[in-house]
């Protein structure tokens, strides 16, 4: 019973010195950690932006998305105003000069 508690001693004494020389090097061992981090993390940002969907997915996209519809009564209805106010037919001529305004 005794001889284990030494030799658990001595190992737990083996390990507080193994700890001690690595203490030294901690922050260098973090560094390189973090770099290979960042590294790891743009290779699988640049691995995932150049992936490209497949041919079934974009058919499934394309279905599912729908086609929008514009009344015609509105078209009419906007196209009166139009006609109808100063003030909008201004905004419309110029929207139509300069759309990004």
């Amino acid at each position: 019973m005794n001889s284990k508690k030494q030799s658990l001693k001595l190992k737990i004494y083996k390990l507080c010195g193994a700890i001690a020389k690595f203490r030294r090097y901690s922050f260098v061992m973090f560094i390189i950690f973090i770099a290979a981090l960042y590294g790891f993390i743009l290779l699988r940002i640049n691995s995932l932006s150049q992936a490209e969907p497949s041919a079934e997915a974009v058919t499934n996209q394309v279905k599912a998305a729908q086609v929008p519809h514009i009344d015609k009564k509105v078209v009419a209805q906007l196209e009166s105003l139009k006609d109808n106010s100063v003030s909008v037919k201004a905004l419309f001529d110029q929207a139509r000069s300069n759309p990004f305004q």
